[in-house]
């Protein structure tokens, strides 16, 4: 692996650039499709502390892919790196390449741009002092959508892809302050998912839910992959088992092994992998 990242960072140097890096590394691993987003040789720095270790990982399109490992393993910082929230940090700095479609995320894509194609989800849910409707419309209308009939048809159809229209359709008007916690976490998927995004990250985004808020998170999830490529951030193992098609498995900074969920779980490679999805720490 470490000599396929070498190749692979030599490759951005020459003529064929990201497509000819992206080509190499997948040959390594046997890999014959391109994913929708991916990370190579990924260094992450804050200041002195070295956060994330030469990570290297694909990401595909339309499939649901859970980080796991144990807390400060460096998952959310790399949840965050792929749409560039960690500019926002002092001292942050970044090595390696982040790609979406194959362009360089850092380089080729402008971060606005970035950041309405790649959109997020956090740990608590977060919405807007304002109407059910306007956090939806918020997006939208920041990108210049003024028209009232299209947003109207934008909020609906998210709120529906959240499924939650027919929970929240009478009081669209209504503070979206007062929503239980599970609605105003489906009411944060909906205002991501109203700027029509190619991925949507997941930050732990049912960990402060009760079960049932957190089986209908799960039930959406399991809906939304046939849209968009869906990356989250799950303590859960049962929950990377139950939603996710391929598992990383984060530890100390490193990836330590990735491939299909089942496997992951079943047969995993590194022994490391084995004591942490059967419990021995963590």
């Amino acid at each position: 692996m470490l000599e396929a990242v070498a190749r692979t960072r030599d490759a951005l140097m020459g003529a064929g650039g990201v497509e000819e890096a992206l080509r190499g590394l997948r040959a390594e691993r046997g890999q014959e499709s391109a994913s929708k987003m991916s990370v190579i040789g990924l260094d992450l720095h804050y200041g002195s502390f070295h956060v994330l270790k030469d990570v290297s990982l694909d990401f595909p399109e339309r499939q649901v892919t859970a980080l796991i490992g144990p807390s400060g393993c460096g998952k959310s910082t790399l949840l965050k790196t792929l749409d560039r929230m960690n500019d926002l940090v002092p001292d942050c700095r970044v090595e390696g390449l982040v790609t979406l479609d194959g362009q360089n995320a850092y380089e080729d894509i402008p971060v606005n741009s970035l950041r309405r194609r790649v959109g997020m989800v956090f740990q608590q849910p977060n919405p807007f002092p304002m109407s059910i409707y306007d956090n939806v419309a918020f997006g939208p209308r920041t990108h210049g959508v003024q028209d009232r009939a299209q947003l109207d048809g934008i909020v609906e159809q998210s709120l529906r892809d959240a499924a939650m229209w027919d929970e929240v359709k009478d009081r669209l008007r209504k503070s979206a302050l007062g929503l239980s916690g599970g609605q105003q976490q489906r009411l944060c998927i909906a205002r991501a998912l109203a700027v029509k995004p190619e991925v949507l990250l997941l930050d732990e985004s049912t960990s402060a839910l009760d079960p049932i808020s957190t089986a209908k998170i799960e039930e959406l999830v399991g809906e939304l992959k046939r849209s968009y490529t869906v990356i989250m951030v799950t303590h859960n193992m049962l929950q990377a088992l139950r939603v996710s098609d391929k598992t990383a498995f984060f530890l100390l900074g490193e990836m330590v092994e990735a491939g299909p969920t089942e496997d992951i779980f079943t047969e995993p490679v590194d022994p490391r992998t084995a004591d942490y999805v059967a419990g021995r720490f963590g």
